[in-house]
């Protein structure tokens, strides 16, 4: 079954910035996707007449990180005229990416050991004022190696 919604802003915010550059920043994927999901509103799907040109350029840029793809389903007019409709829908498997991508988040945020640099923001003036007229003769500085 699929799945009546697209993505969710976190989704596709985080999917954007590992498809295009992770150091973008989150405010600017989050601005691309919020500009890009305010078009689909609760719909899986939404029509490409309803776009400007700008962001019809918007879209393909997306097509081309492989987040949105088209379809198109032809009808028969009243007077026997054939007419295509084209659509934009995510990707069945970008929801995934983006899934797989936060969970990858989340297990390096897991992984990251809470103490590394601790004392990194502690200036090097500071454990100079602690040291005795002892320590002054000790070759702390030197590679032990």
């Amino acid at each position: 079954m699929e799945d009546a919604m697209g993505m969710t802003l976190a989704e596709l915010t985080l999917a954007i910035r590992r498809k295009v550059d992770i150091e973008m920043e989150v405010i600017v994927a989050e601005s691309i996707a919020e500009h890009a999901l305010g078009f689909f509103g609760f719909s899986n799907r939404i029509i490409d007449n309803a776009l400007e040109p700008t962001d019809r350029n918007l879209f393909y840029q997306l097509q081309d990180y492989d987040l949105l793809t088209t379809e198109s389903e032809e009808t028969t007019l009243w007077d026997g005229r054939e007419w295509r409709i084209h659509y934009w829908k995510f990707k069945p498997d970008a929801r995934e990416f983006a899934r797989r991508a936060m969970n990858e988040d989340a297990q390096s945020k897991e992984d990251e050991d809470p103490y590394a640099g601790i004392y990194d923001d502690v200036p090097s003036s500071l454990w100079k004022e602690r040291m005795t007229d002892e320590d002054e003769e000790d070759d702390w500085e030197e590679p032990l190696f």
